[in-house]
């Protein structure tokens, strides 16, 4: 029985479109014949032609055909590749417009998720780079094979299809040169690489990560199998080739899966962590630690939930999903005790050494989920007066968020990656905190992303 749509509209279907304001992944969004559709690629205030490529029970997507009124936004994208590569979604418009369309993209996921009164909140103007380039400092490519030429990059946006990329304009150059000089020592040993569609050959991504304040850079080698051929002669021509190479590991996963790692990781040389340094505070980052992509902005980012948190040097701290603590180790000075949980074991480690590094004696780390180790804490007598959260794009978990509305805490300061989750659990969490204010951060300059920093306060009945 063929599903029962409520678009009047048909695939293939030519008709013209004015877009009103950019979807939450950057595409233009437009109404025809009362219905939703979206362009990739359009603006907002452009008049296109488009034709109807895709038709769902409650909105139509189309591409371009013609654009007859331009954006004065609208710019060539610098990159050579931006139409095929599907990595960045913004290239084609102003950066300084960017900041002010992401800031919608926030508004837009308040309106259609909670029952806040949005004209009442304060949601400030996105705070952007100086230079919105080269700011990535890891970059996960995935290996492909042409004509007996290796490439490496990512998959064309909705496809199978590798697009090769040896110089991307938003990664640093650091983990550019990395993968390009590491693709070629596989090339040149003749190390196969992953067939996605065969499922065969042995190494699937190249990861490489820079620790800008340091320069150090992290190898890690994505294989099917455990068995690497001709590994130390791997190893000895990434020494010679690339020297800022401190730490090389091997990670296995044989699984057909869109995760980039597997579970078990193989110290191939080097140390098992290189070492960042963000304001005052160093890191040490293990391969699999979660670590802020864009260090100028996460400076920024991070001095944003300081002054958020407004901390007196006597509070309670939760640092929940504390990837290598470096929220809480930010704002240590002003806190009284910090704990944090994360369930990356490799996170927590990293955590714990660069507390004991730094020298900070009043944070403390466990490895498991927030929603199970808050309680427990609470049981024991330690109620916090902070609660800072910065969850991964899925949101807060509902028991976690059950627990801060339990506990009680003074404040929660929420870092969101993901509007559309953000707001959903703000409809929870706003049963006893009020939303003072909203600050986006933009983290991702090019892409449709948008982060930011929101400050609760509980509300005292």
């Amino acid at each position: 029985m063929a599903k029962t749509t409520n678009i009047a509209i048909m695939k293939g279907q030519v008709f013209p479109i004015t877009i009103k304001r950019l979807g939450i992944n950057g595409e233009g969004v437009g109404y025809f014949k009362r219905s939703v559709v979206f362009v990739p690629g359009a603006l907002p205030g452009e008049e296109v032609l488009v034709e109807a490529t895709n038709i769902k029970p409650n909105f139509a997507e189309a591409k371009i055909i013609r654009i007859r009124k331009r954006s004065s936004h609208r710019i060539n994208p610098p990159c050579p590749i931006y139409y095929e590569c599907g990595g960045c979604q913004l290239q084609h418009l102003d950066y300084k417009q960017q900041l002010v369309e992401k800031r919608d993209i926030l508004i837009q996921a308040l309106e259609r998720h909670t029952k806040l009164t949005i004209e009442k909140l304060d949601i400030r103007p996105t705070i952007g780079m100086d230079d919105p380039w080269l700011y990535r400092n890891k970059s996960q490519f995935q290996l492909g094979e042409i004509k007996g030429n290796y490439i490496a990059g990512l998959y064309s946006m909705n496809s199978h299809k590798l697009i090769d990329i040896p110089n991307c304009i938003v990664q640093h150059p650091a983990t550019n040169k990395a993968v390009r000089v590491v693709k070629d020592i596989l090339s040149d040993l003749q190390i196969s690489v992953y067939n996605e569609r065969k499922r065969t050959g042995l190494v699937r991504t190249i990861v490489a990560r820079v620790a800008v304040g340091t320069g150090e850079v992290q190898v890690v080698l994505i294989t099917t199998k455990k068995e690497l051929p001709k590994k130390h002669l791997i190893v000895e021509e990434i020494q010679k080739r690339l020297p800022e190479v401190k730490s090389i590991v091997q990670n296995i996963n044989g699984k057909k899966t869109s995760l980039i790692f597997g579970d078990e990781s193989l110290q191939l040389d080097g140390e098992q962590s290189i070492q960042e340094v963000l304001g005052d505070i160093s890191f040490e980052l293990s391969s699999r630690a979660f670590f802020q992509l864009n260090p100028i902005q996460t400076v920024k980012l991070y001095d944003e939930v300081k002054k958020t948190a407004a901390l007196t040097g006597k509070e309670k701290v939760v640092d929940a999903y504390c990837g290598v603590g470096t929220i809480g180790l930010w704002l240590n000075d002003k806190a009284g005790e910090i704990r944090g949980m994360d369930v990356v074991e490799e996170g927590i480690q990293d955590a714990k050494k660069n507390a004991k590094r730094l020298g900070i004696k009043n944070a403390r780390y466990e490895v498991g989920k927030a929603e199970d180790i808050m309680p427990k804490w609470v049981k024991a007598g330690w109620k916090p007066d902070v609660v800072i959260v910065d969850p991964p794009r899925a949101g807060c978990d509902d028991a976690l968020l059950d627990t801060i509305l339990k506990t009680g805490a003074r404040k929660v300061v929420y870092v969101s990656c993901n509007p559309s989750t953000l707001a959903k659990d703000l409809n929870k969490l706003t049963k006893k905190y009020k939303v003072q204010y909203i600050q986006p951060v933009d983290m991702f300059p090019q892409t449709s992303h948008v982060e930011c920093v929101v400050l609760m306060s509980r509300v005292d009945k």
